[in-house]
């Protein structure tokens, strides 16, 4: 049986699943392509591809019709949304994913969004790095900024991410509301999160983090009238999805004055578009979507995906499969 593995995967976890088959690693990060359904159909025909994994190739419909000797399918994300999954299982494909991959890395990329806005970070390293720096003092003035400690820090979405995030938050000190339709009051006990309705949390945050999938209820969240409800002295931080925000409505309480600053690791287009509204704006953090751009991501999926693949191997039902009506199929 042969696999092709096109997702940035960890050696120990390569080691592994060689020992059992064979395996092409082509990482996209190492290639720097992406396949189109149609190509990555014909590479997997064309060598009798029987496991693939993924992380940034899309897998539609014509490349499982096209595969038929496909069996397994590893995507390294937690929403899977580059993989028809519903394609898969009427081809009769496992398809497995890696929940939680990244949270540990997007909770620590919100928080240094936090502390960047909070210290002004960015326009202390530009004093520095440009030269600006003449007068000892002047940085006391145009640069004093705030403690986290003490802070209320409002998530929406106490999921893995959120989770992860209250843990830190709570760690240097901060007060943590959360707002979770999809998380039961007994369930937050003895995190030290309390949950609160949405209209609440937007009043009391000091820092406004989301953690919520973008949906048909999601999309467009944050608009001009939640934002009116937040403190002028609070802080927006967004690495989760770039249409949970009204962009031009921030872009307005921010140049007003209206809304302290705003840190952001997601937008409507990757690269951002040059017309985007926020670029040029001194009181927001703006990151290239690399929240979850740690070694550990790598580590973590690299695991997860080896491990169900040794389990479909070993005709055990993979621990984090996302159809379970295609191992109905297979015939267990």
């Amino acid at each position: 049986m042969k696999a092709l593995i096109l997702a940035p995967f960890s050696s120990p976890a390569l080691e592994k699943l060689r020992a059992e088959l064979e395996v092409a690693y082509e990482s996209w990060l190492d290639s720097r392509r992406l396949y189109s359904p149609e190509e990555l159909a014909e590479r997997l025909s064309g060598e009798d591809i029987a496991i693939l994994v993924v992380e940034a190739d899309f897998v539609f419909e014509e490349t499982f019709e096209q595969a038929p000797r496909l069996k397994f399918l590893g995507v390294c994300r937690g929403n899977p949304n580059n993989v028809d999954v519903d394609a898969a299982t009427r081809h009769g494909v496992l398809v497995a994913h890696t929940p939680g991959r990244n949270a540990p890395a997007v909770a620590e990329m919100a928080l240094a969004l936090m502390l960047c806005l909070a210290r002004r970070i960015p326009p202390a390293h530009q004093m520095v790095a440009s030269g600006a720096w003449e007068d000892p003092t002047e940085p006391y003035i145009s640069l004093r900024g705030l403690e986290l400690g003490g802070k209320t820090l409002g998530l929406v979405g106490l999921g893995a991410i959120g989770a992860e995030l209250a843990r830190r938050a709570s760690a240097l000190g901060m007060k943590v509301l959360a707002h979770d339709p999809y998380v039961q009051p007994a369930q937050a006990q003895g995190t030290g999160v309390a949950l609160v309705d949405m209209e609440t949390l937007l009043r009391q945050s000091d820092f406004l983090s989301l953690h919520c999938p973008a949906t048909d209820v999601t999309r467009g969240l944050i608009d001009k009238e939640r934002l009116a409800l937040m403190k002028p002295s609070a802080y927006l931080i967004n690495t989760a999805d770039a249409a949970l925000i009204d962009e031009e409505a921030l872009a307005d309480f921010l140049k007003k004055g209206r809304l302290a600053g705003a840190g952001l690791d997601v937008f409507p287009s990757h690269p951002v578009a040059p017309d985007n509204p926020l670029l040029g704006l001194d009181n927001v953090v703006l990151t290239p979507h690399i929240g979850g751009a740690t070694q550990e991501t790598i580590a973590r999926h690299s695991e997860m995906i080896a491990e169900d693949i040794l389990h479909f191997l070993r005709g055990e039902r993979p621990a984090h499969l996302l159809n379970p009506q295609a191992w109905g199929q297979h015939g267990h």
